[in-house]
């Protein structure tokens, strides 16, 4: 029940912030088209020029991206690639619920839920959009230490625009890890003599 409540609430929330994203934040509603999508080199020339809704300056402000790739615009164009993963990657997470996790685990319930209800939200942008709608900006204008440039050239410390599915796999990725981490320290524990 975790699970499922977990993934279907995700799922509406992650929805529902991208639609009041592009319906809010460039100050007129942003129709996302999929043929024009599919027809464009470029994205950025699909969304009005706006300025960023600034929440907490320099923690965190909103702004409209449509991302051709996955995490982090890597990958741009190989949506049938994604979407293929996407759904062996759900594939997997139903495998971890069943079989490496037991009934009292909640924790791990609710992060797989996060992971699938992430996995499902983004993809269907993917198949209705033929894109991933992005609008979190956090840390904009941030700057890493020394000069220091991150492999695409920023400095920024995060540059990248990215929504509330991927904040999703990261926290469910993070309590997996925890939950895993635990689990082997109990068993370490366990195999110790007495």
């Amino acid at each position: 029940m975790v699970l499922l409540a977990v993934t279907l609430a995700g799922l509406a929330a992650d929805l529902a912030t991208k639609s009041w994203a592009f319906a809010t934040i460039a100050g007129d509603p942003v129709i996302v088209d999929r043929e024009r999508v599919m027809a464009s080199s470029g994205l950025a020339g699909l969304i009005p020029p706006h300025p960023p809704v600034v929440v907490v300056p320099r923690l965190l402000e909103f702004t409209l991206v449509l991302n051709p790739g996955a995490v982090f615009g890597i990958g741009a164009g190989k949506r049938a690639f994604f979407i293929t993963v996407t759904f062996v990657a759900i594939a997997f997470a139903g495998w971890i619920f069943m079989r490496w996790t037991t009934p009292r685990q909640t924790a791990s319930h609710a992060a797989i839920g996060l992971l699938i209800a992430g996995a499902v939200g983004n993809l269907y942008d993917r198949l209705v959009f033929a894109c991933v709608r992005d609008f979190i900006h956090p840390l904009p204008g941030v700057r890493l230490p020394f000069g220091w440039t991150l492999p695409n050239g920023s400095r920024e410390v995060w540059p990248y625009v990215s929504n509330v599915a991927d904040l999703f796999l990261l926290i469910a990725i993070g309590i997996l890890l925890v939950q895993s981490w635990r689990g082997a320290a109990r068993a370490d524990r366990d195999r110790a003599p007495a």
